[in-house]
């Protein structure tokens, strides 16, 4: 492939570790930051890919202000964010599309630890759109023999996956902070693919996307590895931290926090059943203990499996 312009917004873990595999493939890769020497209007040059990797809370305000400096004609938007806005209950997305409907919007989303990236370690992860021919460039932009892309065509699907995992990495997180063993990890595990499934399915999103990379693949990355963000934010309420605490000592943003919180608007709003997410709700605003939490999994009302398995 051709050399390529990118612009990457956001340099933290992740912004990091997707210039590193661009770079790796030879492109042309400008990181823009908050604190870096170049202005937003400046890291755009002639991107003919712009790659939005920055915290969910900084995405309304970001596209505002591209909108105002204008961007590349024909430009690629790729979103690698995950996370709900609060005030409007969008996706990252359904964000970029809004503001720049003139534009192809990518989401790129997977079992995709920075860390381990960075380490030059085998992944794959999904590029999803509904332009095809821009879901076809971002694919060869970033494979390589160490980093597989596949495509999808349900956008709002891949990108929920990679959302709701968040929420559910921090229960898991928490069973292993209380040391509840293999069994309790693996049934919460299980039972939490259903509860993504509905609220995707809800949103529009296709059931199958969440049993590939960016829903089944990135619910075992992120609740099985302390690499996870969101994990350790389950873990650590249980060993009795402080969420202030907690939230104050990780390197970058457990997104499932945030996302939590909106998540549970959202299904209030839509009437969908989410008893994995409101126990993490509860226990993240200090309504229950993390015990607490788990007994009122428990204790729920008995009930044929395949009752809510799609």
């Amino acid at each position: 492939m051709s050399k390529t312009a990118i612009t990457i917004l956001g340099a933290g873990v992740w912004g990091a570790a997707l210039a590193s595999l661009a770079q790796a493939k030879h492109h042309e890769v400008t990181v823009w930051s908050r604190r870096g020497p170049l202005t937003l209007a400046e890291s755009l040059g002639q991107a003919q890919v712009i790659i939005i990797a920055i915290s969910m809370k900084g995405i309304p305000s970001i596209a505002a202000q591209l909108l105002q400096i204008g961007i590349p004609h024909s430009a690629i938007l790729v979103s690698a964010t995950k996370g709900l806005d609060p005030d409007t209950l969008r996706t990252p997305s359904q964000i970029w599309q809004d503001t720049f409907p003139d534009h192809p919007v990518v989401v790129l989303s997977g079992p995709n630890l920075s860390k381990e990236i960075e380490q030059g370690l085998p992944a794959a992860t999904v590029v999803a759109s509904s332009n095809q021919a821009a879901v076809e460039t971002v694919q060869q932009l970033f494979s390589s023999d160490c980093f597989r892309v596949y495509t999808n065509p349900d956008q709002i699907g891949t990108e929920l996956g990679g959302t709701l995992k968040n929420v559910i990495a921090i229960a898991v997180g928490v069973c292993e902070g209380l040391k509840l063993g293999t069994n309790a990890r693996a049934a919460l595990i299980t039972r939490a693919l259903p509860e993504m499934i509905r609220v995707g399915s809800h949103l529009g999103g296709q059931a199958e996307t969440f049993f590939g990379l960016s829903g089944l693949g990135d619910l075992l990355a992120t609740c099985t590895s302390p690499l996870s963000r969101n994990y350790q934010v389950g873990y650590q309420l249980a060993q009795g931290k402080p969420l202030p605490e907690i939230l104050a000592q990780l390197q970058g943003t457990a997104e499932g926090v945030n996302t939590t919180h909106v998540l549970v608007d959202l299904a209030n709003r839509e009437g969908i059943p989410i008893p994995i997410a409101r126990q993490v709700h509860r226990l993240l605003k200090g309504r229950i203990t993390p015990q607490e939490a788990v007994e009122a999994l428990m204790e729920r009302e008995l009930k044929p499996e395949s009752c809510d398995l799609l």
